[in-house]
Order: C-alpha cells, then sequence, then structure tokens
C-alpha cells in the first residue's frame, strides 16, 4: 500500500507527532462533512426535552428574540414554532438558515 504524500506530520520537542498539515481542499471537505453533525450539548437538551430548535439556539447562546429578528418575525411567533414538535420544511429550513446550520441538524 501507498503512503500518502500529500500530508505532512510535524514532530513536538519530545519527537513524538504534535500536528499534521493536509491540503487546504481536503481540510475544508472533511469540515463540510462534520458540519452535519450534532453537538453533544443539543443532544443532551434534546434528551431533557427540548426541542431540537430549542436546543440549537441554547446551544449557539442566541436568544429568541435575536433569532426572531433574524427570521424577520415577533418573539412571539418565534417561540411558537421553537416548541412546536413537528415543522414545515420550509419553516426548518428558514430557522436553520438563521441558526447557520443545515436543515438535516433540527430533524433528528
Amino acid at each position: 500500500m501507498n503512503a500518502r504524500t500529500n500530508i505532512q506530520i510535524i514532530n513536538g520537542p519530545d519527537g513524538e507527532p504534535a500536528f499534521v498539515v493536509i491540503p487546504y481542499g481536503e481540510y475544508m471537505a472533511q469540515r463540510n462533512v462534520d458540519s452535519e453533525l450534532i453537538p453533544h450539548g443539543v443532544v443532551d437538551r434534546t434528551v431533557d426535552g427540548a426541542t431540537p430548535v430549542r436546543a440549537w439556539r441554547e446551544h449557539l447562546g442566541l436568544t429568541q428574540a435575536a433569532v426572531a429578528g433574524r427570521l424577520g418575525v415577533s418573539q412571539s411567533a418565534y417561540a411558537q414554532q421553537e416548541g412546536s414538535g413537528r415543522l414545515r420544511k420550509a419553516s426548518r429550513e428558514k430557522i436553520a438558515a438563521a441558526l447557520g446550520i443545515s436543515p438535516e441538524q433540527l430533524d433528528f
């Protein structure tokens, strides 16, 4: 098997591997894959009873008013959507965009 030649390993002062340098394109491709993951803190909040929308909002440190402002709706209208266990596809997509995540990350 051939070893990859487009990575570089940088050893630390102790002579042990400390860093790996990869091409930027590979980093971005991997970052896009990882962006579909759901952080433990979000999952933990949903286990405690929060909807995925609320769990993400709290995880990101946003207020309902801040997200409502991004959506162009009132805080009370957003609160109603956030409390809903079943959002329409269009609503889920708009809220995901306002939170800076993918719609799939709200659908678990």
